[in-house]
């Protein structure tokens, strides 16, 4: 989906997803110490971006859809807390060198050559002893899961983001993961979500 085929799915009132941040965001990151500069890639509506800056992270959210970051922005002044803003194509956006504490890519999903590069462009952006947190909809999702990207061009697997990662960071934890979804008929379902969190080196 292009960048107005997404302003179109945010463009209700009401938020696409929860307010709260992503349950495995959560998880990996409450224990981080907010210790400067945190990105979001694909920030979306911004729910895990307000957390991080509740948390004292001064944090980027980066999106190319102008009506999820003005949702991002409402969402932040409603909790008292200040993110900065930035629509960017992540096909072609990258942050400076060694300028983040912390970059986060939650549900991010793209053609693998292209994601890829949005990968890379995430490790060299990190700072040495900084952290990448990468949560997303698992290769295995369509046959072992529910919801989620069907297309297996834009699914990828734990190690393929690994083996991206490794030649600039030790990688803590490299998983498939689940969680509980509901259906369209309120059935509980389950989810299968890939997990890979480094440290740079």
């Amino acid at each position: 989906m292009d960048a107005a085929g997404w302003d179109e799915r945010y463009r209700g009132s009401e938020l696409v997803w929860k307010a709260e941040p992503n349950r495995f965001v959560e998880e990996e990151l409450s224990d981080l110490e907010p210790t400067g500069r945190a990105v979001d890639i694909a920030a979306g509506e911004g729910r895990n971006a307000v957390w991080l800056a509740e948390r004292g992270w001064d944090v980027d959210a980066v999106d190319f859809s102008a009506v999820a970051l003005e949702k991002a922005g409402r969402l932040a002044a409603d909790r008292g807390v200040r993110m900065h803003a930035v629509r960017a194509d992540l096909t072609a956006w990258a942050p400076d060198e060694a300028s983040y504490d912390l970059a986060l890519i939650a549900y991010l999903h793209l053609p693998w050559t292209a994601m890829a590069q949005v990968l890379l462009r995430a490790a060299t952006g990190v700072r040495e002893g900084g952290t990448l947190l990468l949560v997303g909809h698992d290769a295995s999702n369509p046959e072992r899961g529910h919801g989620g990207p069907q297309d297996v061009r834009v699914l990828y697997t734990v190690e393929q983001v690994a083996d991206i990662w490794r030649p600039y960071a030790d990688i803590l934890r490299a998983e498939t993961v689940t969680r509980p979804v509901t259906d369209a008929d309120g059935n509980s379902r389950t989810a299968v979500d890939g997990l890979v969190r480094a440290v740079r080196r």
